[in-house]
């Protein structure tokens, strides 16, 4: 947990995506605090035309590299997202060259209870993950 959802634009090569889920997962790492082997990642490509995403009126252009990044994950204080945005816009500019105009991200919330890592169980309630 969390649980990352990319939706991309049909394209990209399999050396830039895998780039892009480590950047992000680092990312996640590091400003959630979650371990390393806490990845749960799921990337969903599309054709350009069946992604309309634009700015909400806030004057920016997007292009080809865009990333709608959705993560589902327990909730967070407002300065760690805000860190979250600021560091993944920062890293997806310098280490894949992905404009900070080309990252939507949006964050879902739940509790403990709303996660199950298998075995008809919920790991976190029956005490074999911490939930904190």
């Amino acid at each position: 947990m969390p649980l990352l959802r990319f939706d991309l634009i049909k394209g990209r090569d399999k050396e830039s995506l895998k780039k892009l889920l480590d950047v992000v997962h680092a990312v996640i790492v590091e400003v959630f605090e979650v371990p390393e082997r806490d990845r749960y990642q799921i990337v969903h490509e599309h054709p350009a035309d069946h992604m309309i995403i634009e700015d909400t009126g806030l004057g920016f252009k997007r292009s080809d590299k865009l990333v709608v990044l959705s993560i589902v994950s327990k909730a967070r204080p407002k300065d760690k997202k805000q860190k979250l945005y600021s560091l993944l816009s920062e890293r997806l500019e310098v280490e894949c060259g992905i404009s900070p105009s080309d990252l939507m991200v949006s964050i879902v919330e739940n509790t403990d209870s709303d996660w199950s890592f298998g075995l008809g169980e919920a790991q976190f309630l029956t005490g074999k993950l911490r939930g904190d």
